[in-house]
């Protein structure tokens, strides 16, 4: 007997290339996931919740070897996902993120 699979709708809010600190995503309560990745050489602090800065974030995305080389580090989570604001600080931030 055939079975129906329906995938759930879908959409995604992508920031683009993003060089100054801040807010990165707003409260959403209707996040499926969230990737955010450090185009720059030096680390980016992030933080699940207001105010990031660089005594005060939950964790560190190493910087690449030259800016925009893919080496940077990313977070990804898909699985008991986070939906409130997240915020980001660094010397100089440069990143991207997604939201599901």
């Amino acid at each position: 007997m055939p079975t129906n699979i329906n995938q759930a709708s879908q959409t995604s809010s992508r920031t683009g290339i993003v060089t100054s600190a801040g807010t990165l995503f707003a409260a959403n309560e209707n996040r499926k996931g969230l990737i955010i990745q450090n185009l720059d050489t030096d680390v980016l602090f992030v933080k699940f919740g207001a105010d990031a800065s660089v005594t005060d974030f939950d964790f560190i995305l190493n910087g690449g070897t030259v800016s925009d080389d893919g080496l940077g580090g990313m977070y990804e989570s898909r699985v008991l996902v986070y939906t409130g604001i997240v915020t980001v600080t660094g010397t100089t931030p440069r990143f991207t993120g997604t939201e599901l």
